[in-house]
């Protein structure tokens, strides 16, 4: 049982995650929860289920891999991920749940949009996790019909054609018609992260790993 009013006061405070994802049915995804540093050593887990007071635990980082679901806690980035399998159309409201010691636990909830055969004709990434090197260049392509924005989960967003994340220099190019090309300069190993392509109450989560250059010639 949760108290559902209490647990909503800490909803804003200490988590932050995606609102709607738009996937394919049968495939899977991966969600980041982003939550404050005092909560680093607490118990996070994934709550299955539209409203809050009557989610059911769907995985726990004390048990990080229950079939369908499994979840991994980055305690330096103050991440948790939960992946989610074999979505279906049933799959519709989560939670990013923090177990609170002596409290109401809290959540902030987000909603999958799953769709057979192919993604929203609106909303659609190319790229889900990457890999790039120190201050080289990153490319994200989402196809698009509207105006989008690029943004740092937890941090701020540009929208074209240029801007900041982060003291990182992000162009953002519109000259394939509906594409949405992303270009990121001066990447830091402190740029890894994720990251969101934004349409309106639609995101699509992108994880961007950044490793420095090897000096080795390999």
């Amino acid at each position: 049982f949760r108290f559902y009013t209490t647990s909503l006061f800490f909803i804003e405070e200490i988590i932050t995650t995606v609102s709607k994802v738009s996937v394919k049915d049968g495939g899977s995804i991966s969600i980041p929860c982003l939550y404050e540093s005092k909560y680093i050593n607490n118990t996070k887990y994934l709550c299955k289920g539209y409203y809050w007071t009557y989610c059911s635990y769907a995985v726990k980082t004390n048990r990080p891999s229950s079939g369908k679901f499994s979840i991994s806690d980055d305690k330096i980035q103050r991440i948790f991920t939960v992946m989610i399998k074999d979505l279906k159309e049933r799959d519709r409201g989560y939670w990013c749940a923090v177990e609170i010691n002596n409290g109401y636990d809290a959540g902030k909830p987000f909603n999958l949009s799953v769709t057979r055969g192919k993604i929203s004709a609106h909303f659609k990434s190319f790229v889900k996790s990457c890999l790039f090197v120190e201050k080289e260049g990153l490319i994200v392509c989402c196809r698009i019909f509207v105006k989008m924005k690029w943004c740092r989960l937890g941090s701020s967003c540009v929208t074209e054609p240029s801007g900041l994340i982060d003291g990182t220099a992000v162009t953002i190019d519109r000259s394939v018609p509906n594409v949405f090309t992303v270009a990121m300069r001066g990447l830091r190993t402190e740029s890894s992260g994720w990251y969101l392509c934004v349409q309106g109450d639609l995101q699509m989560p992108v994880h961007l790993t950044v490793k420095e250059k090897s000096t080795s010639g390999e």
